[in-house]
């Protein structure tokens, strides 16, 4: 099977983008994985499907499967380079751009200075509906770790639980530089109280209008740049009081601008989308 695709990224957060609409795709798990596979595929955190909707009120739906083969619900900085594919490559000419997720439409804007702005619908901070095992909503939540050395210690951690159509953990660190990110994102993404597992933010607030954000990506691993963390960090700072309606999140791909109200508002991301090169593949 011959496939063409557009590599793309968002702020170092890379994509594989397939058009499924002119191109007869069905891919497994397996080969999600062998695509994704920087030694012996193309590599990338995400693939990206390109795909016609089921709803009326959407012009395509999109689908995001991550490096491991499996599809999550959401992908913000995917959400822009989507976007810029689709109008690229002439399959829509509307600078506002409705598209179904799995989790609900969400409308893709490409700006006049070359951004994508993302309308990410509202938060959801109702633990249930993260999902997220607790007694009742929180700004901030005590996770419980036990590690797996002999000593066996017992580790608390304060943090903060947003979905943003996918469930997000985030911990507000003094130095997102000397977070354990490597250790402590693999342990946290599986804690059982996320029964869908979960992306693992690591904030450091630098005043009330700009944070610097490590995101360990649920099936991925850390990534140069997470847009849906990046909302998830500025809700979570929002409710903690600690940060303002508008903030810059800077990650380590560079800067993505996060604008939100409160409240039943929804969570407006501006960011840019590259077009690296587009290709050919065969897919046994």
């Amino acid at each position: 099977m011959l496939i063409k695709f557009s590599k793309m990224h968002g702020l170092g957060n890379d994509f594989v983008v397939l058009d499924a609409i002119n191109q007869n795709i069905s891919l497994n798990s397996q080969q999600i994985k062998f695509i994704a596979d920087r030694h012996f595929g193309i590599g990338c955190d995400q693939l990206l499907l390109v795909e016609s909707p089921e709803s009326a009120a959407a012009e395509f739906k999109y689908r995001i499967f991550n490096a491991d083969g499996n599809e999550v619900e959401q992908c913000g900085n995917g959400a822009r380079c989507f976007a810029r594919f689709v109008v690229d490559k002439g399959l829509s000419q509307n600078s506002a751009i409705c598209v179904e997720t799995n989790t609900g439409n969400i409308v893709l804007q490409l700006m006049d200075d070359s951004l994508v702005e993302v309308n990410m619908g509202q938060p959801i901070l109702n633990p249930e509906d993260v999902p997220f095992i607790a007694e009742k909503q929180a700004s901030s939540y005590s996770i419980e770790v036990v590690s797996t050395d002999s000593a066996a210690e017992t580790r608390q951690f304060s943090v903060a639980v947003v979905s943003m159509g996918n469930p997000h953990m985030v911990m507000t660190v003094a130095d997102v530089s000397k977070a354990a990110v490597e250790t402590l994102g693999p342990v946290l993404e599986q804690h059982p109280r996320f029964p869908q597992k979960v992306n693992v933010g690591f904030m450091q607030v630098v005043d009330r209008e700009h944070i610097m954000l490590r995101v360990f990506e649920r099936g991925v691993g850390e990534t140069l740049a997470c847009g849906s963390g990046a909302c998830a960090a500025v809700v979570a700072g929002i409710n903690q009081g600690v940060l303002n309606n508008d903030v810059a999140v800077t990650l380590a791909g560079g800067v993505l601008n996060i604008h939100w109200q409160g409240g039943e508002s929804v969570v407006k991301m501006k960011g840019p989308a590259v077009h690296v090169f587009d290709g050919e593949f065969l897919l046994n």
